[in-house]
């Protein structure tokens, strides 16, 4: 499916200010200037103003128009879109468990005192006091949670303010269809359980997250990778034509909203588009929004489950990324799938502690929660933007960066097809981890791309660990 307008004019644009033909500080044509030249209606010139406006390339002055922002990331053109036209590699097992355990052991034997492979912010980007007296007031409000085991679906009124929360991605659904979990992870987990066995196929995006392709291994099954776009996330195109060339796709598994690796968004047309194709197809959509709360500006993201009118869509989600990090609570809507989804969770791990949904549920209730999300947004685009600047200077020419709208993850391409492996091996005798390409696919395809986490704020000694990562990248290290 071709582009919408807005997002082609404003490419044009990103090229340009990329490529250095807009330098830094110069105005943009005006919005009146790109009706006429482009011939396209205010509106859509407007549209692309603003896709360029979050992407932190153009910035509005009052009553004198965009002006081109003082931003490195002009340097670095962003990674390549993916051949959705391409042959599909066949359905494999998944064997990623070797690189994973590799990359664990090896950090064991080498632990990094620079850690650009970890996504999960530091304690201070977290409301910890808040939480603190939280759950101090549970105990002392309901002591009997500690020697009472909660409802096997999660405390009721966790899931009833969970299902306030959904309503801002646009999700409709009722305490009774909220199942609490240990995590994101396990609620994919369970669904995959709940809709598939050993030996069945799960189309998945490529690159994938490699937790994911560590439980669909995990569990017997066989990935398939679709290809994905780092600007609109999984193709539709390319995943419909692999409907009609394996017949044996017994799931769907898609993360929209802020994509691990590759930070992309799912404009909402696509999402429509997607959940009406595995409704047709009559087969299950499991989506991942663990990190769609951190996307920039104040317009929360829609979730995919949005558009799901027969209950075809499984929806996870956590509080990992978002709220509380050690309390690893995480939460789904199962549709269709609910009582099934529930018997598994129940038989897999057995309900989660009261005591810690409750003080969850309060510190969600608040409206502290929304000042908090508001800080950690601003607080991850401060880094993102300094973490590109940093890369852009320090990694040598040929680099390509994905920088997303939102998040705390970067995707680089390494020029001269570097291979991630032995950046990772080297760094890390450096004190430096960084996550290899090749954990987030069952294939080679990623060998030569790194994921690099902006979880902290950037310093001199992360400035000087990105200068050494860069030499490394070079091979000059």
């Amino acid at each position: 499916m071709e582009q919408p307008l807005y997002q082609r004019l404003a490419e044009h644009y990103r090229q340009a200010i990329y490529s250095g033909v807009l330098a830094p500080t110069s105005r943009m044509p005006s919005v009146r200037t790109l009706v006429r030249l482009h011939q396209v209606s205010i509106s859509t010139a407007l549209q692309a103003c603003r896709s360029l406006e979050d992407d932190g390339l153009i910035e509005a002055r009052p009553r004198s128009g965009y002006f081109v922002l003082k931003t490195q990331r002009a340097k670095l053109l962003p990674v390549d879109e993916p051949d959705t036209r391409q042959v599909l590699d066949a359905a494999s097992y998944v064997g990623i468990h070797d690189r994973v355990s590799d990359f664990i052991a090896k950090s064991a034997m080498h632990p990094p005192r620079v850690d650009f492979a970890n996504s999960v912010a530091p304690p201070d980007a977290y409301p910890v006091d808040a939480l603190k007296q939280a759950m101090l007031r549970a105990v002392r409000r309901y002591p009997e949670s500690l020697a009472r085991p909660a409802p096997h679906q999660g405390h009721p009124y966790l899931r009833a303010t969970l299902a306030r929360r959904a309503l801002d991605a646009g999700i409709n659904a009722s305490p009774e269809d909220i199942i609490v979990t240990h995590g994101c992870i396990e609620a994919l987990n369970i669904a995959l359980r709940a809709v598939a066995g050993p030996g069945d196929t799960i189309a998945v995006e490529s690159p994938a997250y490699f937790g994911l392709l560590q439980v669909i291994g995990s569990l017997g099954m066989r990935a398939l990778e679709i290809p994905t776009s780092p600007q609109r996330g999984l193709s539709i195109e390319a995943l419909d034509l692999a409907f009609q060339t394996h017949a044996d796709i017994k799931a769907v598994v898609v993360v929209p909203n802020l994509h691990n690796p590759l930070g992309s968004i799912m404009p909402d047309e696509d999402k429509a588009r997607l959940v009406a194709l595995c409704e047709r197809q009559a087969i299950p959509l499991i989506e991942d929004d663990t990190y769609g709360a951190l996307a920039d500006g104040d317009e929360p993201l829609r979730a995919a489950k949005a558009w799901d009118r027969d209950g075809n869509v499984i929806y996870c989600a956590s509080m990992q990324k978002t709220l509380a990090p050690g309390s690893r609570l995480g939460w789904m809507i199962g549709g269709r799938w609910k009582a099934r989804l529930a018997m598994l969770k129940f038989v897999q791990s057995r309900p989660n502690g009261a005591t810690p949904q409750l003080a969850i549920a309060e510190v969600l209730q608040s409206k502290a929660y929304d000042r908090h999300l508001m800080r950690l947004r601003r607080r991850l685009k401060t880094q993102r933007e300094g973490m590109a600047h940093a890369i852009a200077e320090h990694f040598p020419r040929g680099t390509r960066l994905s920088v997303p709208r939102g998040g705390m993850l970067l995707w680089v391409e390494m020029p001269d097809a570097r291979s991630s492996k032995d950046v990772f091996e080297l760094a890390l005798r450096d004190g430096i981890r960084v996550a290899p390409g090749r954990m987030f696919s069952n294939s080679d395809r990623y060998e030569h791309f790194l994921r690099v986490s902006c979880s902290h704020p950037m310093s001199a000694e992360l400035q000087a660990a990105i200068k050494t990562l860069g030499r490394i990248v070079g091979g000059k290290h």
